[in-house]
């Protein structure tokens, strides 16, 4: 026959399944004792081993609390939908994810949308058919309403917790999100290209996401309030089939385009992330454009890319890990039956070699 300790702990399980997806309090250490007729050395012991199971953690002052975990492990499952597993930030955001629920016991399995609504659509359907605890989904071009709503809220009715992050749907306003200031970043950058004493100030920006839309309008509203003009046809946009020609293909057909009509009239650009100002870079050297002698560009993200480019360049970032463990985090949270509200991560400029002063006219 098992300890006494083991009898124990098995029961409270027993008690731990009955309000998985609450935010459960266990009783107290004397409550245990009396209902179940045991010393307050084998509750301590019983504690201990489901603490060493992660199906309890113990917060100072106020008691031992259920994590969420379910007691099979098949059961702690969360899907994390991106729009891809290899490209630019995705590796180490993801390695961020998986890192802070596997440390809660959860394992992470990884859809990638590749920016579909239709691959969305039949991800969310095979949950429906194969429930997870949680998803985190990055969300498919997120700067229209979803078609996929319906699935959404027939998995969260079915008990799925779920948490988007970098952007969200406009008719999914419940559900919380964990995303960039984006806004706030697009105004950053206005207002810093105008303090170098820029005028005519350019951008390029992503339109079928959200965060794309919003950095743009942050821009536009930093140039509002320093006076400076408005130039409609200084905004160069493009979407997710143009940035997979140009990451397959290489092929900066877009961005060519937009130097030669349009940024000639222009002493800075702001640039939708760092892939997007790496390449443009490129294109500017190709046609004897001098960064930043001739043009500053300045862009989001801070990757990799920034110090790959010709020119190293300046770039908004957050912290290291940060979207990652506080995704991770969140979404713990709510399958522990907790309310998350909805997060803006800010940004810091990592000043490097792109941008200065405009050139004297």
């Amino acid at each position: 026959m098992p300890a006494k300790y083991i009898q124990l702990a098995n029961q409270i399980k027993s008690l731990i399944e009955e309000n998985t997806g609450e935010s459960f309090r266990l009783p107290t250490e004397a409550a245990l004792c009396q209902t179940y007729g045991v010393s307050r050395q084998t509750v301590r012991k019983a504690l201990s081993v489901l603490e060493a199971e992660h199906l309890i953690e113990k917060r100072q002052g106020s008691g031992s609390f259920a994590t969420g975990l379910f007691l099979s492990p098949e059961k702690n499952n969360v899907a994390v939908l991106v729009c891809s597993d290899t490209e630019y930030i995705y590796p180490g955001l993801l390695s961020d994810i998986r890192g802070a629920l596997q440390d809660k016991g959860f394992s992470a399995i990884v859809y990638v949308t590749g920016n579909q609504i239709s691959r969305e659509r039949e991800i969310l359907m095979e949950l429906l058919e194969h429930p997870v605890r949680g998803i985190l989904s990055e969300g498919c071009k997120t700067s229209l309403p979803t078609p996929n709503h319906d699935l959404y809220e027939r998995l969260s009715q079915k008990g799925t917790s779920i948490l988007f992050f970098h952007g969200s749907y406009s008719n999914l306003p419940d559900f919380p999100s964990i995303k960039d200031d984006n806004y706030g970043g697009g105004y950053y950058l206005g207002k810093y290209l105008s303090s170098l004493g820029h005028k005519r100030i350019a951008g390029i920006f992503k339109t079928d996401d959200i965060q794309g839309m919003e950095r743009l309008f942050g821009l536009l509203s930093a140039l509002r309030d320093e006076n400076i003009p408005l130039e409609e046809n200084c905004i160069c946009h493009f979407n997710t089939a143009q940035l997979n020609a140009l990451q397959k293909k290489q092929d900066t057909g877009f961005l060519s385009e937009f130097i030669s009509r349009h940024l000639k009239y222009a002493t800075a650009v702001a640039c939708h992330n760092d892939e997007i100002a790496y390449w443009l870079i490129k294109e500017l050297s190709y046609k004897n454009i001098r960064i930043p002698a001739d043009i500053s560009v300045v862009c989001f993200d801070n990757s990799y890319f920034s110090d790959l480019s010709l020119v190293r360049i300046s770039s908004l970032s957050h912290k290291k890990h940060e979207m990652g463990n506080i995704a991770a985090e969140s979404i713990l949270k709510m399958m522990k039956g907790s309310s998350v509200s909805s997060q803006k991560i800010p940004w810091h400029l990592t000043v490097k070699r792109s941008a200065g002063p405009p050139p004297a006219l």
